[in-house]
Protein backbone atom coordinates (compact mmCIF):
# COMPACT_ATOMS: atom_id res chain seq x y z
CA UNK A 1 0.00 0.00 0.00
CA UNK A 2 1.41 3.27 -0.82
CA UNK A 3 2.47 5.79 1.61
CA UNK A 4 -0.31 8.91 0.33
CA UNK A 5 -2.95 11.08 1.47
CA UNK A 6 -6.31 9.72 -0.56
CA UNK A 7 -9.15 11.97 0.00
CA UNK A 8 -12.10 9.37 0.40
CA UNK A 9 -14.40 11.47 -0.01
CA UNK A 10 -13.54 12.00 -3.73
CA UNK A 11 -11.21 9.31 -4.28
CA UNK A 12 -8.10 12.11 -4.95
CA UNK A 13 -4.58 11.34 -4.66
CA UNK A 14 -3.48 14.38 -2.93
CA UNK A 15 0.11 13.65 -1.85
CA UNK A 16 2.34 11.09 -1.79
CA UNK A 17 5.82 10.18 -0.03
CA UNK A 18 8.55 7.82 -0.16
CA UNK A 19 9.26 5.53 2.74
CA UNK A 20 12.25 5.64 4.77
CA UNK A 21 15.47 4.24 3.31
CA UNK A 22 17.87 1.40 5.70
CA UNK A 23 19.73 4.30 6.91
CA UNK A 24 17.57 6.62 7.34
CA UNK A 25 15.47 3.87 9.65
CA UNK A 26 19.09 3.18 11.30
CA UNK A 27 19.60 6.81 12.21
CA UNK A 28 16.26 7.29 13.86
CA UNK A 29 16.54 3.42 15.98
CA UNK A 30 19.97 5.29 16.79
CA UNK A 31 18.50 8.13 17.64
CA UNK A 32 15.83 6.47 19.65
CA UNK A 33 18.34 4.25 21.86
CA UNK A 34 20.67 7.29 22.55
CA UNK A 35 17.97 9.80 23.77
CA UNK A 36 16.21 7.24 26.05
CA UNK A 37 19.79 6.52 28.01
CA UNK A 38 19.20 10.68 29.27
CA UNK A 39 15.86 11.10 28.71
CA UNK A 40 14.75 8.08 31.29
CA UNK A 41 16.56 10.38 34.16
CA UNK A 42 14.61 13.56 34.03
CA UNK A 43 12.39 14.58 36.68
CA UNK A 44 7.91 13.93 36.39
CA UNK A 45 8.48 17.83 36.47
CA UNK A 46 10.15 17.79 33.75
CA UNK A 47 8.09 15.66 31.75
CA UNK A 48 4.79 17.15 33.07
CA UNK A 49 5.73 20.70 31.60
CA UNK A 50 6.67 19.62 28.45
CA UNK A 51 3.71 17.49 27.95
CA UNK A 52 1.75 19.92 29.08
CA UNK A 53 3.42 22.38 26.30
CA UNK A 54 2.36 19.96 23.81
CA UNK A 55 -1.31 20.03 24.63
CA UNK A 56 -1.41 23.51 24.51
CA UNK A 57 0.10 23.85 20.99
CA UNK A 58 -2.47 20.82 19.89
CA UNK A 59 -5.31 23.46 20.83
CA UNK A 60 -4.03 26.08 19.35
CA UNK A 61 -3.61 23.99 15.88
CA UNK A 62 -6.87 21.95 16.76
CA UNK A 63 -8.63 23.16 13.73
CA UNK A 64 -5.73 22.54 10.92
CA UNK A 65 -4.96 19.21 12.47
CA UNK A 66 -8.75 18.65 12.45
CA UNK A 67 -8.91 19.63 8.61
CA UNK A 68 -5.69 17.32 8.22
CA UNK A 69 -7.33 13.97 9.54
CA UNK A 70 -10.66 14.82 7.79
CA UNK A 71 -9.23 14.68 4.10
CA UNK A 72 -6.90 11.43 5.42
CA UNK A 73 -9.54 9.56 6.63
CA UNK A 74 -12.98 10.74 6.16
CA UNK A 75 -14.19 11.85 9.80
CA UNK A 76 -16.48 15.04 10.08
CA UNK A 77 -14.97 17.71 11.12
CA UNK A 78 -16.77 18.03 13.85
CA UNK A 79 -15.20 14.85 15.26
CA UNK A 80 -11.70 15.60 14.04
CA UNK A 81 -11.95 18.95 16.52
CA UNK A 82 -13.58 16.69 19.43
CA UNK A 83 -10.67 14.16 19.16
CA UNK A 84 -7.98 16.67 19.30
CA UNK A 85 -9.21 18.01 22.37
CA UNK A 86 -9.61 14.81 23.58
CA UNK A 87 -5.92 14.44 23.36
CA UNK A 88 -5.08 17.74 24.83
CA UNK A 89 -7.55 16.29 27.57
CA UNK A 90 -5.22 12.90 28.14
CA UNK A 91 -1.82 14.42 27.68
CA UNK A 92 -3.01 17.01 30.60
CA UNK A 93 -4.55 14.13 32.84
CA UNK A 94 -1.03 12.09 32.45
CA UNK A 95 0.96 15.50 33.05
CA UNK A 96 -0.95 16.06 35.90
CA UNK A 97 -0.92 12.11 37.44
CA UNK A 98 1.87 10.45 36.19
CA UNK A 99 4.01 11.04 39.30
CA UNK A 100 1.51 9.42 41.26
CA UNK A 101 0.82 5.87 38.95
CA UNK A 102 4.36 5.50 39.21
CA UNK A 103 5.23 6.01 42.56
CA UNK A 104 7.01 3.72 44.65
CA UNK A 105 4.58 0.70 46.18
CA UNK A 106 5.71 -0.61 49.45
CA UNK A 107 4.07 -3.55 51.11
CA UNK A 108 2.74 -4.32 54.62
CA UNK A 109 5.89 -3.99 57.19
CA UNK A 110 5.54 -7.66 58.66
CA UNK A 111 5.35 -8.69 54.81
CA UNK A 112 8.98 -6.90 54.63
CA UNK A 113 10.23 -8.26 57.60
CA UNK A 114 8.81 -11.75 56.57
CA UNK A 115 11.09 -11.01 53.37
CA UNK A 116 14.34 -10.93 55.50
CA UNK A 117 14.53 -7.62 54.50
CA UNK A 118 15.13 -4.19 56.60
CA UNK A 119 13.24 -2.30 53.55
CA UNK A 120 11.46 -3.43 50.19
CA UNK A 121 9.26 -1.95 47.89
CA UNK A 122 8.45 -1.81 44.23
CA UNK A 123 9.88 0.66 42.02
CA UNK A 124 8.62 1.27 38.02
CA UNK A 125 11.42 2.19 35.72
CA UNK A 126 10.85 2.50 31.90
CA UNK A 127 12.00 0.12 29.29
CA UNK A 128 13.36 2.12 26.29
CA UNK A 129 12.31 2.81 22.94
CA UNK A 130 8.49 1.01 21.81
CA UNK A 131 7.26 0.82 18.52
CA UNK A 132 3.14 1.57 18.13
CA UNK A 133 1.64 0.42 15.37
CA UNK A 134 -1.52 2.62 14.75
CA UNK A 135 -4.44 2.39 12.77
CA UNK A 136 -6.28 5.52 10.80
CA UNK A 137 -9.30 5.70 12.17
CA UNK A 138 -8.83 7.77 15.34
CA UNK A 139 -5.42 9.04 13.76
CA UNK A 140 -4.48 10.96 16.84
CA UNK A 141 -6.08 9.96 19.99
CA UNK A 142 -5.02 6.10 18.99
CA UNK A 143 -1.45 7.18 18.80
CA UNK A 144 -1.73 9.79 21.52
CA UNK A 145 -3.19 7.42 24.37
CA UNK A 146 0.31 5.70 23.83
CA UNK A 147 2.34 8.71 23.60
CA UNK A 148 1.16 10.19 26.71
CA UNK A 149 1.58 7.64 29.23
CA UNK A 150 5.17 6.26 27.35
CA UNK A 151 6.67 9.74 27.39
CA UNK A 152 5.55 10.40 31.25
CA UNK A 153 7.00 7.29 31.98
CA UNK A 154 10.44 8.14 30.75
CA UNK A 155 10.13 5.34 27.31
CA UNK A 156 10.60 7.13 23.66
CA UNK A 157 8.54 6.30 21.15
CA UNK A 158 8.38 5.33 17.12
CA UNK A 159 5.57 5.39 15.60
CA UNK A 160 4.78 3.29 12.62
CA UNK A 161 1.23 5.09 11.52
CA UNK A 162 -1.23 3.78 8.86
CA UNK A 163 -0.20 4.35 5.46
CA UNK A 164 -3.12 6.42 4.46
CA UNK A 165 -2.25 8.95 6.97
CA UNK A 166 0.68 10.50 6.81
CA UNK A 167 0.50 13.60 7.52
CA UNK A 168 -0.93 13.15 10.43
CA UNK A 169 2.01 11.06 11.51
CA UNK A 170 4.24 13.51 10.85
CA UNK A 171 2.19 16.25 12.49
CA UNK A 172 2.99 13.98 15.66
CA UNK A 173 6.08 14.05 15.43
CA UNK A 174 6.42 17.61 15.03
CA UNK A 175 4.42 18.46 17.92
CA UNK A 176 6.38 16.87 20.14
CA UNK A 177 9.45 18.94 19.22
CA UNK A 178 7.77 21.42 19.35
CA UNK A 179 6.90 21.13 22.46
CA UNK A 180 10.57 20.93 23.71
CA UNK A 181 11.13 17.08 23.87
CA UNK A 182 14.71 15.76 22.31
CA UNK A 183 14.51 14.95 18.92
CA UNK A 184 14.26 11.41 19.60
CA UNK A 185 11.68 11.52 21.78
CA UNK A 186 9.05 10.54 19.42
CA UNK A 187 9.80 10.04 16.08
CA UNK A 188 7.51 8.62 13.40
CA UNK A 189 8.67 6.27 10.79
CA UNK A 190 6.81 6.65 7.12
CA UNK A 191 7.52 2.94 6.13
CA UNK A 192 5.07 -0.10 4.80
CA UNK A 193 4.01 -2.96 6.65
CA UNK A 194 6.94 -4.70 5.31
CA UNK A 195 9.43 -2.93 7.29
CA UNK A 196 7.75 -3.56 10.95
CA UNK A 197 9.51 -6.95 11.37
CA UNK A 198 12.92 -5.87 11.10
CA UNK A 199 12.62 -2.80 13.40
CA UNK A 200 10.65 -5.18 15.55
CA UNK A 201 13.62 -7.20 16.29
CA UNK A 202 15.57 -4.86 16.35
CA UNK A 203 17.52 -5.16 19.75
CA UNK A 204 17.05 -1.38 20.48
CA UNK A 205 13.21 -1.49 20.06
CA UNK A 206 12.36 -3.53 23.80
CA UNK A 207 8.38 -3.77 23.09
CA UNK A 208 5.33 -2.87 20.57
CA UNK A 209 1.86 -2.08 20.76
CA UNK A 210 -1.11 -2.37 18.42
CA UNK A 211 -4.38 -1.20 17.19
CA UNK A 212 -5.58 -2.53 14.28
CA UNK A 213 -6.83 -5.63 12.90
CA UNK A 214 -6.61 -9.19 14.06
CA UNK A 215 -4.05 -10.42 11.53
CA UNK A 216 -1.62 -7.90 12.16
CA UNK A 217 -2.57 -8.36 15.72
CA UNK A 218 -1.02 -12.29 14.88
CA UNK A 219 1.81 -10.78 13.37
CA UNK A 220 3.51 -8.39 15.45
CA UNK A 221 2.73 -10.99 18.15
CA UNK A 222 4.36 -13.77 17.11
CA UNK A 223 7.44 -11.51 16.06
CA UNK A 224 7.38 -9.75 19.64
CA UNK A 225 7.16 -13.42 21.44
CA UNK A 226 9.96 -14.82 19.39
CA UNK A 227 12.06 -12.09 20.48
CA UNK A 228 10.54 -12.09 24.08
CA UNK A 229 9.63 -8.98 23.73
CA UNK A 230 6.05 -7.04 25.57
CA UNK A 231 3.15 -6.32 23.67
CA UNK A 232 0.03 -4.56 23.87
CA UNK A 233 -3.07 -5.30 21.55
CA UNK A 234 -6.41 -3.84 20.58
CA UNK A 235 -7.94 -5.49 17.45
CA UNK A 236 -10.97 -4.51 17.72
CA UNK A 237 -14.44 -5.45 18.40
CA UNK A 238 -18.18 -6.84 17.34
CA UNK A 239 -19.97 -4.61 20.81
CA UNK A 240 -23.14 -5.83 21.94
CA UNK A 241 -25.53 -3.14 22.81
CA UNK A 242 -28.35 -4.78 25.75
CA UNK A 243 -31.55 -3.48 25.65
CA UNK A 244 -33.78 -4.61 28.61
CA UNK A 245 -37.37 -3.75 29.23
CA UNK A 246 -36.67 -1.46 32.15
CA UNK A 247 -34.29 1.14 29.51
CA UNK A 248 -35.34 4.26 28.82
CA UNK A 249 -36.41 3.32 25.21
CA UNK A 250 -36.31 6.41 23.52
CA UNK A 251 -32.54 7.92 25.19
CA UNK A 252 -31.86 4.03 24.03
CA UNK A 253 -32.25 4.46 20.54
CA UNK A 254 -30.98 7.92 20.39
CA UNK A 255 -27.78 7.00 21.88
CA UNK A 256 -27.54 3.50 19.72
CA UNK A 257 -27.49 5.64 16.47
CA UNK A 258 -24.65 7.75 17.51
CA UNK A 259 -22.82 4.54 19.09
CA UNK A 260 -23.13 2.95 15.54
CA UNK A 261 -22.10 5.91 13.64
CA UNK A 262 -19.80 6.98 15.69
CA UNK A 263 -16.41 8.05 13.26
CA UNK A 264 -18.63 7.07 9.85
CA UNK A 265 -19.23 3.41 12.18
CA UNK A 266 -15.60 2.75 11.68
CA UNK A 267 -14.66 2.13 15.71
CA UNK A 268 -13.62 -0.74 17.10
CA UNK A 269 -15.97 0.26 20.05
CA UNK A 270 -18.76 0.96 18.63
CA UNK A 271 -21.52 -0.90 19.16
CA UNK A 272 -22.40 -3.04 16.07
CA UNK A 273 -24.97 -5.71 17.88
CA UNK A 274 -28.03 -4.46 19.10
CA UNK A 275 -30.00 -7.60 21.36
CA UNK A 276 -33.29 -5.96 22.33
CA UNK A 277 -35.69 -8.20 24.86
CA UNK A 278 -38.83 -8.77 22.57
CA UNK A 279 -41.47 -6.50 25.30
CA UNK A 280 -39.41 -3.43 23.86
CA UNK A 281 -38.10 -4.74 20.33
CA UNK A 282 -40.97 -3.18 18.03
CA UNK A 283 -40.46 0.61 19.70
CA UNK A 284 -36.53 0.42 19.67
CA UNK A 285 -36.41 -0.82 16.70
CA UNK A 286 -38.61 1.73 14.94
CA UNK A 287 -37.14 4.34 17.09
CA UNK A 288 -33.45 3.20 16.23
CA UNK A 289 -34.02 2.59 12.25
CA UNK A 290 -35.51 6.16 12.02
CA UNK A 291 -32.71 7.91 13.70
CA UNK A 292 -30.35 5.89 11.65
CA UNK A 293 -33.06 7.26 8.36
CA UNK A 294 -32.52 10.77 9.66
CA UNK A 295 -28.75 11.05 9.32
CA UNK A 296 -26.95 13.42 6.69
CA UNK A 297 -24.67 11.96 5.02
CA UNK A 298 -22.35 13.89 2.89
CA UNK A 299 -19.27 15.69 2.77
CA UNK A 300 -17.14 15.59 5.59
CA UNK A 301 -16.25 18.79 6.13
CA UNK A 302 -19.30 20.16 6.71
CA UNK A 303 -20.62 20.88 9.41
CA UNK A 304 -24.06 19.12 9.25
CA UNK A 305 -22.62 15.93 8.42
CA UNK A 306 -23.39 13.12 10.37
CA UNK A 307 -21.66 10.39 8.51
CA UNK A 308 -19.29 10.67 5.81
CA UNK A 309 -17.38 8.35 3.62
CA UNK A 310 -15.45 5.01 4.77
CA UNK A 311 -11.54 5.24 4.47
CA UNK A 312 -11.04 3.06 1.44
CA UNK A 313 -12.64 1.48 -1.14
CA UNK A 314 -11.90 -1.96 -0.41
CA UNK A 315 -13.36 -1.41 3.16
CA UNK A 316 -16.60 -0.33 1.47
CA UNK A 317 -16.53 -3.57 -0.83
CA UNK A 318 -15.80 -5.34 2.86
CA UNK A 319 -18.93 -4.04 4.30
CA UNK A 320 -21.00 -4.55 1.20
CA UNK A 321 -20.09 -8.20 0.93
CA UNK A 322 -20.74 -8.14 4.68
CA UNK A 323 -24.42 -6.83 3.97
CA UNK A 324 -25.13 -8.39 0.32
CA UNK A 325 -24.59 -12.02 2.17
CA UNK A 326 -26.93 -11.22 5.18
CA UNK A 327 -29.83 -10.42 2.59
CA UNK A 328 -29.14 -13.06 0.41
CA UNK A 329 -29.59 -15.59 3.16
CA UNK A 330 -32.48 -13.57 4.23
CA UNK A 331 -31.66 -10.60 6.75
CA UNK A 332 -33.91 -7.76 5.89
CA UNK A 333 -32.67 -3.90 5.47
CA UNK A 334 -34.94 -2.17 7.74
CA UNK A 335 -32.87 1.36 5.93
CA UNK A 336 -29.97 1.60 4.36
CA UNK A 337 -28.75 -1.23 2.49
CA UNK A 338 -26.86 0.71 -0.59
CA UNK A 339 -24.49 3.06 -1.75
CA UNK A 340 -26.41 6.81 -1.16
CA UNK A 341 -26.90 9.00 -4.54
CA UNK A 342 -27.22 12.23 -5.48
CA UNK A 343 -24.34 13.29 -3.34
CA UNK A 344 -22.94 15.49 -5.95
CA UNK A 345 -20.63 14.89 -8.95
CA UNK A 346 -17.46 14.98 -6.85
CA UNK A 347 -18.96 13.17 -3.89
CA UNK A 348 -20.48 10.33 -5.68
CA UNK A 349 -16.67 9.11 -6.69
CA UNK A 350 -16.59 8.75 -2.65
CA UNK A 351 -16.60 5.80 -0.69
CA UNK A 352 -19.72 6.54 0.97
CA UNK A 353 -22.18 3.81 2.85
CA UNK A 354 -26.02 4.33 3.92
CA UNK A 355 -26.48 4.17 7.52
CA UNK A 356 -28.06 0.40 7.63
CA UNK A 357 -29.75 -1.37 9.98
CA UNK A 358 -30.48 -5.24 9.61
CA UNK A 359 -33.00 -7.75 11.08
CA UNK A 360 -32.89 -11.01 10.80
CA UNK A 361 -30.06 -12.11 11.53
CA UNK A 362 -29.09 -15.72 11.79
CA UNK A 363 -26.08 -17.38 12.75
CA UNK A 364 -25.24 -18.32 9.34
CA UNK A 365 -24.67 -15.09 8.29
CA UNK A 366 -20.92 -13.97 7.85
CA UNK A 367 -22.11 -10.71 9.65
CA UNK A 368 -22.98 -12.56 12.72
CA UNK A 369 -19.75 -13.24 13.24
CA UNK A 370 -17.31 -10.87 11.66
CA UNK A 371 -16.58 -7.30 12.64
CA UNK A 372 -19.20 -4.15 10.69
CA UNK A 373 -16.33 -1.48 10.28
CA UNK A 374 -18.94 1.10 8.68
CA UNK A 375 -22.60 2.20 9.77
CA UNK A 376 -23.81 -0.97 9.31
CA UNK A 377 -26.17 -2.37 12.50
CA UNK A 378 -27.45 -6.04 13.42
CA UNK A 379 -30.96 -6.37 15.28
CA UNK A 380 -31.55 -9.08 17.21
CA UNK A 381 -34.71 -10.38 19.12
CA UNK A 382 -34.06 -12.07 22.37
CA UNK A 383 -37.06 -13.35 24.81
CA UNK A 384 -35.23 -12.70 28.42
CA UNK A 385 -31.41 -11.41 30.02
CA UNK A 386 -29.82 -15.24 29.73
CA UNK A 387 -30.57 -15.51 26.14
CA UNK A 388 -29.10 -11.95 25.23
CA UNK A 389 -25.52 -12.79 27.48
CA UNK A 390 -25.63 -16.00 25.80
CA UNK A 391 -25.69 -13.53 22.19
CA UNK A 392 -23.73 -11.47 23.59
CA UNK A 393 -20.68 -13.43 24.12
CA UNK A 394 -21.12 -15.60 20.82
CA UNK A 395 -18.54 -13.24 19.05
CA UNK A 396 -15.10 -14.24 18.92
CA UNK A 397 -14.57 -10.58 20.05
CA UNK A 398 -14.48 -8.99 23.72
CA UNK A 399 -13.45 -5.26 23.60
CA UNK A 400 -17.00 -3.52 25.38
CA UNK A 401 -20.60 -3.74 25.93
CA UNK A 402 -23.42 -1.56 26.56
CA UNK A 403 -26.18 -2.56 28.28
CA UNK A 404 -29.71 -0.77 29.32
CA UNK A 405 -31.75 -1.68 32.22
CA UNK A 406 -32.45 0.36 35.39
CA UNK A 407 -32.45 -3.22 37.36
CA UNK A 408 -29.95 -3.88 40.05
CA UNK A 409 -29.90 -7.80 39.59
CA UNK A 410 -29.85 -7.62 35.56
CA UNK A 411 -26.42 -5.51 35.83
CA UNK A 412 -24.92 -7.52 38.54
CA UNK A 413 -25.76 -10.61 36.25
CA UNK A 414 -24.28 -8.65 33.45
CA UNK A 415 -20.52 -7.37 35.06
CA UNK A 416 -20.14 -10.99 36.38
CA UNK A 417 -21.49 -12.79 32.94
CA UNK A 418 -20.40 -10.45 29.71
CA UNK A 419 -16.92 -11.57 28.57
CA UNK A 420 -15.48 -8.02 27.41
CA UNK A 421 -13.03 -5.47 28.60
CA UNK A 422 -15.92 -3.03 29.59
CA UNK A 423 -19.18 -3.47 30.03
CA UNK A 424 -20.89 0.45 30.42
CA UNK A 425 -24.77 0.76 31.53
CA UNK A 426 -27.04 3.11 30.38
CA UNK A 427 -25.10 5.07 28.01
CA UNK A 428 -22.68 4.08 25.14
CA UNK A 429 -18.70 2.52 25.44
CA UNK A 430 -16.21 5.21 25.30
CA UNK A 431 -12.02 5.54 26.40
CA UNK A 432 -11.16 7.78 29.04
CA UNK A 433 -7.60 8.39 30.55
CA UNK A 434 -8.75 7.33 34.15
CA UNK A 435 -10.26 4.23 33.17
CA UNK A 436 -8.39 1.36 31.99
CA UNK A 437 -9.08 0.20 28.22
CA UNK A 438 -8.70 -3.25 26.47
CA UNK A 439 -10.42 -6.43 25.94
CA UNK A 440 -10.45 -9.98 25.95
CA UNK A 441 -10.53 -12.66 23.26
CA UNK A 442 -9.66 -11.85 19.78
CA UNK A 443 -9.85 -8.13 20.80
CA UNK A 444 -6.36 -8.28 22.27
CA UNK A 445 -4.93 -8.11 25.60
CA UNK A 446 -2.96 -5.75 27.82
CA UNK A 447 -4.46 -2.12 28.83
CA UNK A 448 -3.87 1.19 27.23
CA UNK A 449 -4.69 4.47 29.61
CA UNK A 450 -5.60 4.99 33.55
CA UNK A 451 -2.53 3.17 35.76
CA UNK A 452 -2.65 -0.08 34.03
CA UNK A 453 -1.80 1.55 30.84
CA UNK A 454 1.27 3.80 32.06
CA UNK A 455 2.89 0.72 33.89
CA UNK A 456 2.44 -1.62 30.80
CA UNK A 457 5.55 -0.23 29.16
CA UNK A 458 7.51 -0.28 33.35
CA UNK A 459 9.70 -2.40 34.76
CA UNK A 460 8.46 -3.62 38.23
CA UNK A 461 11.72 -3.52 40.10
CA UNK A 462 11.87 -5.43 43.19
CA UNK A 463 14.23 -3.43 45.56
CA UNK A 464 15.26 -4.92 48.43
CA UNK A 465 17.76 -3.82 50.97
CA UNK A 466 19.02 -6.33 53.83
CA UNK A 467 19.01 -6.56 57.52
CA UNK A 468 20.35 -3.93 59.52
CA UNK A 469 24.20 -3.76 60.86
CA UNK A 470 22.23 -4.75 64.42
CA UNK A 471 20.54 -7.66 62.50
CA UNK A 472 17.34 -5.98 62.83
CA UNK A 473 14.64 -6.45 60.12
CA UNK A 474 12.90 -3.56 60.15
CA UNK A 475 10.78 -1.84 57.75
Amino acid sequence: MPIATVNPANGETLKTFEALGAAEIEHRLATADTTFREYRTTAFGERARLLNRAADLLDEDQQDIARTMTTEMGKPIKAARAEAAKCAKAMRWYAANAEGLLADEHPPADDVRDAGASRAYVHYRPLGPVLAVMPWNFPLWQVVRFAAPALMAGNVGLLKHASNVPQTAMYLEGLFRRAGFPPGCFQTLLVGAGAVESILRDRRVVAATLTGSEPAGRSVASIAGDEVKPTVLELGGSDPFLVLPSADIPQAARTAVTARVQNNGQSCIAAKRFIVHTDVYDEFAERFTAGMNDLTVGDPQQETTDVGPLSSEQGRADLEELVDDAVHQGATALCGGSRPTGLGSELDRGWFYTPTVLSGITPAMRIHREETFGPVATLYRVEDLDQAVTLANDSPFGLSSNVWTRDADESRQCVRDLQAGGVFFNGMTASHPALPFGGVKRSGYGRELAGHGIREFCNATTVWYGPEPDGSSSA
